[in-house]
């Protein structure tokens, strides 16, 4: 009874009599005309799936994006529906939404205010929709944007300021559309440094500003794909792509057979592979990339450097910029802290050089906003001086201390002392007066007269000179005891002749058996 009182009113419910255990499970489970279905999540939508923080709505046939969400969803799937506009500032339902799936849909158009309150968004796929143009106001309110995939459009056209709000984006798919020229200025020296893919293959490029690419940094040029394109065969454009499959930029490496060019623009299916069959570009020489790599310039810690542009000025008087390689632009005058200075003729002086100071600069000339010029690159290193002190090389000390050990072991191995007391015997006899005296020497405790005739013993210390050998007795030494000790069991004498009898076990020449 309790369960039929959860039914709202004027639910119609099965009569008493018929209804059995599973008539009373189903109605547990909200099946009353009228009643809904316990245990679904407040403001989840009825065609919907909610978890803690997963809201997937795909595959439902949806026309338009529902209006109750729940607030605690940072994932919302909305693909694979038949989407075809997103009302304004419809993400203020969602404040922690991280991630939006809006994939194989039909939007073609974006308001203004489509993605307004989607400041923590990090990705966003809108892949096979029918969008045909990147317009400026699209994406610029998605400050946090990382990921934005936009393949399988029908995209013609990139603004100039598509991502130019978006610090921190580092992957944009654009391929399998319908791009005929891109603007690679929205994303050059100054512009994203975060990025770090450009997928803009398999689309219509017929030409390529072989110049642009070549001031990309080198974090964009690594992930700037450009294969399955029509483009116009050239020499610089050979030339450029080949250094950079030479620098293994993965961009050409994985695709080195897919790059393709058209080689007359009047017949259509004139493409050749021309990094896999380069016969026709034999005779290229010259060009952006075939110039000298950067040239060394060696420096000192704490030394003022000043780095001029070696190259012919172009015919409008430009401005001068150079790249870092921490990928810092750095104009006129130079950066905030003035460590880096940069001058009218385009010299860059760089302020007590430090060791974070090293690697590629490069100098870009700057006629007008949409044209750029490569000048010069310079490779910096900075170190430290040498000691003035330092006059063997590592090389060679290492070679004199493993000459040093090995005269060391040699004297080890062949000149080592005399183990056999009778060998010795037989090869140097020595009077009995000297043994005594060594033994004297060894178990005296204070040093023999001979060494210091004026030193006299303290008062209170016994001195004990050992007479020459006399007998011997069962191979053992006998001691002559001295006027201080007359008595043979005083502790001393007790002590010399343990001593004694030690020694003589070891210049013994029967082994010690332990």
């Amino acid at each position: 009874p309790a369960l039929l009182r959860s039914c709202p009113p004027g639910a119609r419910a099965p009569p008493p009599r018929a209804m059995g255990l599973l008539a009373k499970l189903l109605l547990v489970l909200g099946l009353c005309a009228g009643g809904r279905a316990l245990g679904t999540p407040r403001g989840c939508p009825a065609a919907c799936i909610c978890t803690s923080d997963v809201l997937s709505c795909s595959r439902r046939a949806l026309l338009q994006v529902p209006r109750a969400l729940p607030r605690t969803a940072t994932t919302l799937d909305l693909s694979h529906n038949g989407l075809t506009q997103l009302r304004d500032g419809w993400l203020a339902a969602l404040p922690h939404l991280e991630a939006l799936h809006m994939g194989h849909n039909q939007l073609e158009e974006l308001s203004a205010r489509a993605f307004h309150n989607g400041s923590r968004l990090r990705h966003l796929d809108m892949s096979s929709n029918r969008l045909r143009a990147v317009r400026a106001h699209y994406f610029a309110a998605l400050v946090s944007l990382e990921e934005l995939l936009l393949y399988d459009n029908r995209i013609a056209r990139v603004d100039e300021g598509a991502f130019a709000g978006l610090s921190g984006l580092r992957k944009v798919y654009l391929s399998w559309n319908n791009l005929t020229h891109f603007p690679f200025r929205s994303v050059h020296g100054l512009g994203n440094y975060s990025l770090r893919t450009l997928d803009l293959s398999s689309n219509n490029l017929s030409s390529i500003p072989v110049e642009e690419l070549a001031a990309l940094p080198e974090n964009v040029r690594n992930g700037l794909y450009l294969h399955n394109n029509p483009v116009t065969c050239s020499c610089a454009l050979y030339l450029l792509l080949r250094r950079w499959k030479q620098q293994g930029f993965r961009s050409v490496r994985d695709f080195s057979e897919e790059h393709t060019c058209k080689v007359s623009d009047h017949v259509p299916r004139s493409l050749i592979r021309f990094l896999k069959y380069s016969q026709m570009f034999e005779n290229c020489s010259g060009g952006p990339e075939d110039a000298p790599r950067a040239r060394p310039f060696p420096a000192l810690v704490s030394q003022t450097l000043l780095i001029t542009c070696n190259a012919s000025l172009p015919a409008a008087a430009p401005t001068y910029m150079w790249i870092t390689p921490h990928h810092e632009p750095v104009k006129q005058p130079g950066n905030s802290n003035r460590s880096l200075e940069v001058y009218s003729n385009g010299s860059l002086k760089i302020t007590a050089a430090k060791p974070w100071h090293s690697g590629v600069y490069v100098c870009l000339a700057i006629s007008s906003p949409q044209n750029f010029s490569r000048m010069c690159e310079v490779n910096v290193t900075v170190h430290y001086p040498k000691p003035d002190g330092e006059t063997f090389s590592t090389g060679l000390t290492t070679l004199l201390g493993c000459i040093v050990s090995l005269l060391l072991v040699l004297v080890y191995l062949f000149l080592t002392p005399c183990r056999c007391l009778r060998c010795c015997k037989k090869a140097a006899p020595r009077s009995p007066p000297q043994e005594c005296s060594a033994q004297s020497s060894i178990l005296s405790a204070t040093p023999p007269a001979t060494e210091a005739p004026n030193r006299k013993a303290g008062a209170h210390k016994h001195v004990v000179f050992l007479e020459p050998l006399r007998e011997t007795h069962n191979g053992k030494i006998r001691l002559a005891l001295g006027e201080d000790f007359p008595d043979a069991k005083h502790p001393k004498v007790l002590q010399l002749k343990s001593d004694s009898e030690s020694i003589s076990s070891v210049f013994s020449d029967t082994p010690i058996v332990a």
